[in-house]
């Protein structure tokens, strides 16, 4: 009888091949844990996107119909089941406006001032408004010439007693 001392073919992977592999999963692990978002800023972004459009369209009908208008915050109150969130003043009736968030925990503050002021003046001076939702917060503000923008919270804008304008 003849013996078979034929070699047995391997099975399995090397060493090497089990660390590449795991070295993959870990880089595309890490990139989509990257890629994810706080959902919160998402929300904040979106609200914050939608105020400036708002802002905006108020400002363009101010300027249109020579009306003084202002945008102001309203403090929640959870015992009023229809709250209003902020509101346009000197808007007529029929621009149906919005005057809630999206998110009905979304704050805002106007930074030294009450309300803000969207016209009928082409230049309205620098303001800032701060929105915050959770513990996330963004920053809009424009320069008096410009529009409204999100801006970084570290903007040079600085807005004082100076600086910040009342309606007369």
């Amino acid at each position: 009888m003849q013996s078979c001392d034929k070699p047995m073919p391997q099975r399995g992977f090397t060493m090497i091949e089990l660390l590449v592999v795991l070295a993959v999963i870990a880089i595309g692990a890490s990139a989509v844990s990257l890629a994810l978002r706080d959902p919160a800023a998402t929300r904040l972004e979106r609200e914050a996107s939608r105020l400036v459009a708002l802002l905006d369209a108020a400002r363009t009908e101010s300027r249109a119909s020579g009306v003084a208008v202002t945008w102001a915050p309203i403090a929640r109150d959870p015992s009023i089941p229809e709250h209003i969130d902020f509101r346009f003043n000197g808007l007529p009736p029929s621009s149906d406006m919005p005057t809630q968030w999206l998110e009905p925990t979304v704050t805002a503050e106007v930074s030294g001032a009450k309300e803000l002021i969207l016209g009928p003046e082409p230049v309205i001076g620098p303001q800032r408004l701060i929105l915050r939702l959770d513990k996330q917060a963004l920053t809009i503000q424009t320069d008096g010439l410009s529009v409204f923008a999100v801006v970084d919270t570290d903007s040079p804008l600085t807005l004082d007693a100076r600086t910040s304008r009342s309606p007369q």
